[in-house]
């Protein structure tokens, strides 16, 4: 699946930009030593996948605000909320000085580490670059994006891609093959600063990159096994630690024949890897009787961002 932009010519003089945002997952996901910031280095690989939430904006033609609308109650949509943020990094770095009015369609869960807020962002700033004729490069749009949190530069570089340093460092890379993610969402999240604060507190020091991601991080192209045999997250310490429930849905998933089974981000998603539809829709059904699960059977995305 693509994240694709395209241009609608409605009977309001100003045209709509619609922009789509894929969830992702983190196939890896390491945290590595503190920064002078404050933050941590990280080293991951992030994949995109076929869950998508939409981002469709429209020049105001009566207000030189930025609006933003949700159809979901749960999300604020004051200067706090992301896409409101990234609309307003674009408009200062281009000295424009006009309205949005921009509508947030949600599908991804909220709080759930497949990285719905910050592909919202990305596409937020994919969007108004094309809706305000500008013209900026992948590069310069990260410019904009890095500010905003770590997750938001990969979805410029998406569909698959090596991110280090703060989430700044984004090498794009070609995995070959497609799959099928079973994601399992509990219903609950995950907070991210929690998580940070746990993995510090517990583990005894940093351990350093294994060989097989190594090996990785010197790739361009990749496949599917030696994602596989290199895949972790150091989150799922902590936080299995705390949500037995999410330990035994990887395990689970991994019994169902998954290649690769593993909390995304902090959580609280837990995703697993299948070679085929067939076997994607028969994990789902393993966790069908639990209603409090969301669950999606979705496609990675093979395709890169594509403007159209």
């Amino acid at each position: 699946m693509t994240k694709s932009v395209s241009l609608l010519k409605p009977a309001s003089p100003s045209p709509v930009v619609t922009v789509s945002a894929p969830a992702k997952v983190n196939l890896i996901l390491r945290i590595l030593d503190r920064r002078s910031d404050g933050y941590h280095n990280l080293w991951s690989i992030m994949q995109t996948v076929g869950l998508e939430d939409e981002v469709r904006l429209r020049q105001s033609v009566d207000s030189n605000d930025v609006r933003l609308r949700c159809d979901s109650a749960q999300l604020a949509v004051d200067r706090s909320n992301l896409v409101h943020r990234a609309a307003v990094a674009v408009l200062e770095r281009a000295q424009k000085k006009i309205g949005l009015d921009i509508e947030l369609r949600k599908n991804i869960p909220m709080g759930a580490g497949l990285g719905g807020g910050s592909s919202d962002a990305a596409a937020t700033i994919l969007g108004l670059n094309r809706l305000l004729q500008l013209e900026w490069s992948p590069a310069q749009m990260a410019e904009v994006a890095q500010p905003l949190g770590s997750d938001v530069p990969f979805f410029l570089f998406s569909p698959s891609a090596v991110v280090a340093g703060r989430g700044e460092l984004v090498r794009p890379i070609t995995v070959g093959g497609a799959r099928w993610v079973v994601l399992i969402n509990p219903g609950f999240g995950v907070e991210t600063r929690w998580a940070y604060q746990e993995l510090a507190a517990k583990r005894s020091g940093v351990r350093q990159l294994s060989q097989g991601q190594l090996e990785l991080d010197r790739q361009d192209q990749m496949n599917w096994a030696q994602l596989a045999a290199a895949a972790e997250n150091d989150f799922e310490a902590p936080v299995f630690a705390k949500h037995g429930a999410l330990r035994e849905i990887k395990q689970a998933l991994l019994s169902l024949g998954a290649e690769i089974a593993l909390l995304s981000g902090s959580g609280a998603t837990v995703f697993g890897l299948f070679r085929d539809e067939l076997a994607a829709q028969r994990a789902k059904a393993h966790f069908a009787d639990d209603k409090l699960l969301k669950i999606f059977v979705v496609p990675t995305c093979s395709n890169p961002l594509t403007v159209q």
